[in-house]
């Protein structure tokens, strides 16, 4: 079976092509559009695989090479720089140091991701990562203990909808300080 034949018939079977399914069926017509140019561009399994690998990078808006930090890698937004070519990069001016928003995300005792404010204990949380080194910026998984709370009393309620958490492990700090510099700061209430 060709590739095109097998990505439809796969697509089918999955029911991406129903207007039932997410976007009414467009996932799988998009897709179809996709499979066609790429199997018109006779690939190897070696070049189908550095396609595929470049195509995800550049779709994703993730850059191919290091960022430069360069003056023209940068935009002006609402009081602060964002970098052009990862657009969780950012410096407060045009002097200051470029700290990376997406330098770590939370998992918590039951498997959930997600990405906010760090409370790394004693009333701190993890402030700003500045990037040490552009080739060098990992994404990082703290693992993180959470419970829901009353917002009113500070005692911990189910179904009050106010999470608070603590990290699990202070020392997975260590694994942000390689990469980032950072400071502590005050959690305000």
């Amino acid at each position: 079976m060709d590739l095109v034949s097998f990505a439809k018939q796969e697509l089918k079977i999955a029911g991406l092509f129903d207007k039932d399914s997410d976007y009414g069926g467009m996932l799988g017509d998009a897709v179809m559009e996709l499979m066609k140019v790429f199997s018109k561009q006779g690939h190897s399994g070696c070049s189908a695989s550095m396609t595929l690998a470049l195509f995800q990078k550049v779709a994703s808006y993730k850059p191919l090479t290091p960022l430069t930090f360069n003056e023209d890698e940068w935009v002006d937004v609402e009081h602060c720089f964002q970098n052009k070519r990862n657009s969780a990069v950012f410096k407060k001016d045009k002097e200051s140091r470029p700290y990376y928003i997406d330098a770590f995300y939370m998992k918590n005792q039951t498997d959930v991701t997600y990405s906010g404010s760090l409370c790394v204990g004693n009333g701190k949380k993890l402030g700003r990562c500045y990037i040490k080194d552009p080739n060098e910026m990992p994404k990082i998984c703290i693992d993180i203990i959470d419970w829901e709370v009353n917002k009113e009393t500070g005692v911990k309620e189910k179904g009050s909808g106010w999470w608070e958490s603590k990290m699990k492990d202070p020392s997975q700090l260590d694994e942000i300080r390689k990469y980032y510099d950072f400071d502590l700061e005050e959690i305000s209430k």
